[in-house]
């Protein structure tokens, strides 16, 4: 998951106090926290709604219909504009759109239009990996696996590149490598290799299966309840960019690897003192999995294989022999729930660690809940003002012309710099979705390949943006210059951006 008040690059710009003084202390400038970028947003957009014209498109089945944009007239005042502001986070989260005047308010009848479903089901997450995290099972399974596949150091970096790889495409594993940091050094450092090869297994790993999301409920999740179609649709294409991409990943890092213990000097991050002690201690031995333990991993793995097995349209597919469960965010959100529980008292947590457990992973994730909420106030604001069809119709006229592919592959351009922005893949998500995946429609492509070139993007530019605490706090505990990891990460930034195009282009093609 990618939530983040992300701290400052390593050589920040420098400003004055407030005194002015001369030799006084000077602050860092911090980038701002996506809350804070959202806020901004907000009221941009609230503004802007005054200047925009407003207009709508007929719709069918929920699509808006090529050729039938035209200019309305609003009903609504100043006062009651800006109580729509005033409103947006409340409408983000439980706002029901009337079906007869098309404005979202809280409670009233109609279409619910807020993301309380989304956001109960990202609190059920978080409660379920926070639970599993403190049984201990997910660090002593990692240091088990690495303890056994030690003497094939070349298969072993494969597998927990691969690992960590699989965090990521299934849940958005982010904030919870900073755990592995800690084992991974003294390990690659006992193995021969550097601090930046035991950086880049458990970063790049995670980060590449981020980017090649198969049904992780922060990125694909969110975005596919924003663009109204479901978490299974897609996911094809994202299992095939998902293995291929973190092959490629894992041969860039296994070659830089068998460089360095070729040739120490070719190092970005030369040895020190204490990297010689390590190397020489070869690392500790990792604990042995208790039974508990593994029947918690046990537990974990099949959880996510049953939630994939959920979402996915088995049907649409030609699979016979697998049923078509259909479920959502109210049912998956159950699932992480009973799991959490089920996870927590398995393994020895007892009721009251269990509940403890529950609630501090509910609370770790809220900030990821809310960033939804905030988000999808910003999309109310914009159909209240009937400017959402308006900035549909202009981007329409841009892609108009262009094929399937030119559109995949422009839909990946727009979404980098808002990944910039917009650090928070669900708020990315949230935000961009809405807007964004209509135009799916006129392109004639399916709206999950926008979704696919959104968290493409997103994933992308979180491998190396300064405005992520999970880069800048990953390098901080692994010891290595961001200047160091940019340049290590250079070559494989660019054969990931070709790849992931040539991916987009070819899902348009296939459809």
């Amino acid at each position: 998951m990618t939530l983040q008040s992300a701290p400052a690059s390593p050589q920040p710009a420098r400003a004055r106090t407030d005194s002015g003084a001369p030799g006084a202390p000077r602050r860092r400038l911090r980038f701002p926290s996506a809350f804070t970028v959202l806020f901004v947003v907000t009221v941009a957009v609230w503004a802007l709604t005054f200047v925009i014209p407003a207009g709508r498109y007929d719709t069918k089945d929920g699509s808006p219909v090529p050729g039938t944009y035209h200019s309305v007239e609003l009903t609504t005042g100043f006062w009651e504009r800006l109580k729509d502001l005033f409103l947006a986070p409340v409408n983000g989260l439980y706002g029901v759109t009337d079906a007869g005047t098309g404005l979202t308010a809280p409670g009233g009848t109609g279409s619910f239009a807020g993301a309380a479903g989304v956001f109960l089901f990202i609190l059920a997450v978080g409660a379920f990996i926070t639970v599993t995290m403190r049984t201990g099972a997910l660090t002593t399974g990692v240091a088990r696996l690495a303890q056994r596949l030690h003497h094939r150091r070349t298969l072993l970096l494969v597998v927990l590149l691969t690992v960590f790889s699989l965090g990521g495409t299934t849940y958005g594993m982010a904030e919870e490598t900073l755990g592995f940091y800690g084992l991974m050094i003294p390990l690659m450092l006992g193995l021969g290799y550097d601090r930046m090869v035991a950086a880049t297994v458990v970063m790049v790993g995670a980060g590449v299966g981020t980017l090649a999301s198969t049904v992780n409920p922060f990125a694909t999740g969110v975005a596919s309840d924003s663009a109204g179609i479901g978490t299974g649709d897609g996911i094809v294409l994202r299992l095939v960019m998902w293995a291929c991409l973190t092959a490629l990943s894992a041969a860039y890092v296994v070659r830089y690897a068998r460089r360095v213990t070729e040739d120490p000097s070719r190092s970005l991050t030369p040895l020190t003192e204490d990297d010689l002690r390590m190397k020489a201690e070869g690392g500790e031995a990792a604990a042995k999995l208790t039974s508990r333990q593994r029947t918690v991993l046990y537990l974990f793995a099949t959880t996510f294989l049953f939630m994939i097995s959920a979402v996915v349209p088995w049907s649409d597919l030609h699979v016979t022999f697998l049923p078509t469960l259909g479920w959502y965010f109210p049912e998956l959100a159950a699932l992480f729930i009973v799991a959490a529980v089920a996870v927590g008292l398995v393994g020895g947590l007892g009721e009251k660690g269990t509940v403890n457990a529950v609630t501090a992973g509910a609370g770790d994730f809220i900030g990821a809940a809310l960033i939804v909420m905030l988000a999808r106030g910003v999309t109310v604001i914009m159909s209240n003002a009937s400017v959402t069809d308006t900035i549909l119709d202009v981007l329409q006229s841009a892609v108009a012309d262009t094929s399937s592919g030119v559109f995949a592959v422009l839909m990946f351009a727009v979404n980098l710099p808002l990944a910039f922005f917009v650090p928070s893949s669900s708020g990315h998500a949230a935000l961009a979705m809405p807007i964004l995946a209509p135009l799916a429609d006129f392109a004639g492509v399916s709206r999950a390949l926008v979704v696919t070139a959104y968290q493409s993007a997103s994933g992308w530019v979180n491998l190396v943006t300064p405005t992520s605490a999970v880069v800048m706090g990953g390098l901080a505990l692994a010891k290595v210059r961001y200047d160091r990891y940019l340049r290590f990460m250079a070559p494989l930034m660019g054969a990931l951006l070709v790849a992931v195009a040539g991916f987009l282009a070819l899902g348009a093609a296939v459809r």
